[in-house]
């Protein structure tokens, strides 16, 4: 399994950005699809985004699509989550993840990081 850890959590106005990273360990990152996950309080994980091992391939939950965009950067092991026109409802911990295809639903990865805290205030 690869070892993720993220950063770029943090207190932001309804209406700002943040961006999230990914670090991963291993030779082997261009080998897995990676995606990101949130949870908001009380609630369960569910899919925000995911892209494909070359970056080719990107996918979103509806609630994000138009205003979260991933990306990765294969040569620096990391995975981005570029975050604008943050809602109130998108306060949760973000977790990174990977596995060997994109998938939508969050139970599909194998390896997750610690998760990293967005909270957005209106």
């Amino acid at each position: 399994q690869v070892q993720l850890v993220e950063s770029g959590g943090g207190l932001v106005q309804a209406g700002g950005s943040l961006r999230l990273s990914c670090a991963a360990s291993g030779r082997t990152f261009s080998s897995y699809a990676m995606g990101w996950v949130r949870q908001a309080p009380g609630k369960e994980r569910v899919f925000v985004a995911a892209i494909s091992r070359s970056g080719g391939i990107t996918t979103y939950a509806d609630s994000v699509k138009g205003r979260f965009t991933i990306s990765r950067d294969n040569a620096k092991n990391t995975v981005f989550l570029q975050m604008n026109s943050l809602k109130p409802e998108d306060t949760a911990v973000y977790y990174c993840v990977a596995g060997t295809r994109v998938r939508t639903t969050s139970y599909a990865y194998d390896s997750w990081g610690q998760g990293t805290q967005v909270t957005v205030s209106s």
